[in-house]
């Protein structure tokens, strides 16, 4: 049984394997993105709240994942590129996953155990459900998909002044 989301490797967009463990001590917003999606446009917002904290020891972790809608398609590359070029995404990217159903990213498992959903689901609901995990590398709370990067802003600085 995992203690923290320092206890998971994943892999880069480019296909290389890296500890959590590498994010220790910062402020952490994992997210489940998709490139087609209507909440595509929190690409800005995530990348904005990147930028202006992570000077502080802030990071936003991006995962693609294809199981709503089917609104990531595309490879690692054409990922990666869409990214780029459409909102200037320069926060860590991760290979496309499963965060749901027996395929599940184990870091995903992680989260969606220690931060339920409405109701005391586990079950992620659509693309760009976000994980706010502190310092310690503990799970502090969930948003989601509509909630707004910029609405996030207070409890991120909360964490990182703590």
């Amino acid at each position: 049984m995992s203690n923290s989301v320092y206890d998971f490797s994943v892999n880069t967009i480019a296909g290389e394997q890296v500890s959590l463990a590498d994010y220790s001590e910062q402020v952490v917003l994992v997210v489940n993105t998709a490139s087609q999606c209507g909440f595509t446009k929190q690409y800005a917002g995530l990348e904005s709240l990147y930028q202006a904290k992570k000077e502080q020891g802030f990071s936003v972790l991006g995962f693609p994942c294809n199981q709503f809608g089917e609104q990531e398609k595309g490879g690692s590359d054409e990922i990666s590129q869409f990214c780029e070029l459409n909102f200037g995404v320069t926060f860590p990217l991760f290979e496309k996953i499963d965060v749901n159903g027996e395929n599940a990213a184990p870091l995903f498992n992680y989260l969606t155990t220690n931060a339920r959903g409405i109701l005391g689901s586990k079950r992620i609901k659509w693309n760009f459900t976000k994980f706010l995990v502190g310092k310690d590398g503990k799970v502090v709370k969930r948003y989601a998909p509509t909630t707004k990067p910029e609405a996030i802003e207070s409890d991120i600085q909360k964490l990182l002044s703590a």
